[in-house]
């Protein structure tokens, strides 16, 4: 039976869910050629807050890493994170970002979103404006540029990143979401049958897709 969803809890700010979210694009290209009569999977993508307590607005990037790893020079954690990086045709530039971001505002954008193509594009825009840019996604302005980017109205934008009730039901979906168990991004569950945990690559999701069109579609 075909697939019909995917849903993945990810954190804008997380390399990994990047590398990830390319991960599942292979997968899927490979998928639609085995599945040529099926329709496309759904995909949805939920938040997931990797540091909650970041302040609204922001933090100089070398004093969140510092904090967090002891040290604002991460270059033993990529050595596996750039060649994982560029296998997936994705160039990361760490060293142009210089604020870390709380993304509660920014998974307001994603939320807000249709899911399919809409969403697709604004995760898109978001990932590549933190991870390529260099962008701050704890600037107002920075933000709405992106998200009109992406195709959602200016208006629709600004009311979103600064709408109490949105910023909270953000918070209140990543609480849920940890209270299920999942502890760190990315993390994908396809039908509600399969989880894969990590970006453990292309060649795992898609046997996941097999495993959970074995299974007989969502729950």
């Amino acid at each position: 039976m075909p697939v019909q969803r995917i849903d993945i809890v990810s954190d804008v700010v997380c390399p990994w869910c990047y590398i990830g979210k390319r991960q599942l694009e292979l997968a899927l290209q490979r998928w639609r050629e085995a599945q040529p009569q099926a329709p496309a999977p759904v995909v949805a993508w939920h938040p997931f807050q990797l540091s909650r307590d970041t302040p609204l607005e922001g933090i100089e990037r070398s004093a969140y890493l510092t904090a967090k790893f002891g040290s604002d020079d991460l270059s033993r954690f990529h050595q596996h994170l750039y060649p994982a990086a560029a296998a997936v045709g994705l160039s990361l530039n760490f060293e142009g970002i210089q604020r870390q971001p709380n993304t509660r505002a920014a998974h307001a954008l994603i939320a807000a979103c249709e899911t399919g193509a809409p969403q697709e594009r604004m995760v898109e825009a978001l990932f590549r404006g933190f991870f390529v840019e260099g962008a701050d996604l704890s600037d107002r302005d920075t933000l709405i540029e992106l998200a009109v980017s992406a195709g959602l109205p200016r208006q629709a934008a600004s009311g979103l990143i600064e709408d109490a009730a949105t910023l909270d039901a953000v918070a209140q979906a990543d609480r849920e979401l940890r209270s299920m168990g999942i502890s760190g991004v990315p993390f994908f569950v396809i039908d509600q049958k399969v989880g894969v945990s990590g970006a453990q690559g292309a060649d795992a999701l898609f046997a996941a897709l097999e495993k959970a069109s074995a299974q007989g579609g969502a729950a």
